[in-house]
């Protein structure tokens, strides 16, 4: 029966396609296309104040590496005019009497606005013209105190107390986004083709006529179901080993976790997917509705995992539900191993969820399965 489902599978284009379509299509898309880091901004300056102060805040935004000046409109007009037509990103406006209120002690403000229409990117730029900002402020105020220190005869130490903070990010220094995206692409491969493909494999059996062919030879009901799921745990795998390998070798993704422990994770998962493929065989008649099902299963569970959406952001019910996801546990353990060098003390209550999932659902299948044989 492996043999058999081996060469089958291999000889039918559309197995075939599914074997190399699917892992290819969202690496592409996954690793070049999607792309939510913002590395330069640009954005329009619009001085109403002209003068030094204003001058050296733009040098500020400049010398940050994070803006590119692409306009100075004089005009509530023209300023407009460059949001509506997405020339630019985003505007600072500086306005009149900055200076004038920065030299008194008074407070006084800049204004930045931010085209909102892609919600992550206007974060991104509000928080890069906050710090920018901040940093000018914080210039601004040791000038003026050492200014007072000094006409006042005051030791500098003592009348401008210093603090300097710096930042440091965790796992993913450089902030990129295809460090977050494709170590996913390893949990949606494996649950799209590993579930579809053992859909589609029984399915095609009793479409064709040849399930009734099977049930009239010697095999029994136990060797028809691992014959029919065994080849899908090793397609399962190698799918698995060709992101890993072009995670790690194309888009230079960090893996510092335990390879051992994502082979395990991985087959705590398949358990699940070769089971949910058995479930959908036995409710399906043709290979269109075991399609139809196959994705009316992955679309949710994929939305839900945390893959591309983080689950804190979810609606609160919406989070309970997300705990009866395997893919939310999967997604955990790949990304703390890739990203975290997370080990076994760290992830266990995630692979338990995935062995507690896996045999549920692996012997609910198989026990339906096996009755509709019978």
């Amino acid at each position: 029966m492996i043999r058999k489902e081996f060469r089958q599978t291999l000889r039918e284009p559309r197995s075939r396609a599914m074997l190399m379509i699917p892992p290819l299509v969202q690496l592409l898309v996954f690793g070049f296309a999607v792309n939510l880091d913002v590395n330069t901004a640009t954005i329009a300056w619009m001085d109403q104040d002209n003068t030094p102060h204003s001058r050296a805040l733009l040098a500020d935004f400049e010398g940050s590496g994070r803006f590119a000046i692409a306009a100075t409109p004089s005009t509530e007009k023209e300023m407009q005019r460059l949001l509506d037509t997405g020339q630019v990103e985003g505007v600072v406006r500086v306005l009149p009497g900055f200076s004038r209120d920065l030299m008194r002690g008074r407070p006084t403000s800049v204004q930045v606005l931010v085209d909102g229409t892609n919600s992550n990117s206007a974060q991104i730029i509000a928080g890069y013209a906050s710090a920018a900002v901040a940093r000018f402020t914080a210039g601004a105020l040791v000038d003026r105190r050492r200014a007072k220190a000094v006409g006042a005869a005051v030791p500098l130490s003592v009348a401008v107390p210093q603090l300097s903070s710096q930042g440091r990010v965790w796992f993913n220094p450089e902030l990129k986004s295809r460090n977050y995206f494709v170590p996913g692409v390893i949990v949606n491969i494996l649950m799209l083709v590993t579930l579809s493909l053992t859909a589609m494999s029984i399915v095609r059996e009793k479409e064709i006529g040849t399930m009734e062919q099977l049930m009239v030879t010697p095999i029994r009901p136990a060797e028809l179901i691992l014959g029919k799921t065994l080849p899908f745990v090793v397609v399962g795998f190698f799918d698995m080993l060709l992101v890993f390998a072009a995670a790690l070798l194309l888009f230079r993704v960090p893996f510092v976790g335990s390879f051992a422990l994502l082979c395990v994770a991985s087959l705590l998962f398949i358990l699940t997917t070769l089971g949910a493929g058995l479930f959908i065989s036995t409710v399906t008649r043709t290979q269109g509705q075991a399609n139809l099902a196959t994705f009316l299963i992955f679309q949710p569970f994929s939305m839900l995992s945390g893959f591309t959406f983080p689950i804190r952001n979810m609606p609160e019910v919406v989070q309970y539900f997300t705990y009866l996801n395997p893919m939310r546990y999967f997604l955990e353990v790949v990304r703390g191993l890739f990203l975290k060098g997370s080990g076994l003390d760290t992830l266990w209550p995630n692979l338990v969820a995935l062995a507690v999932f896996g045999v549920v659902i692996l012997t609910l299948s198989v026990r339906r399965f096996h009755k509709q044989l019978e």
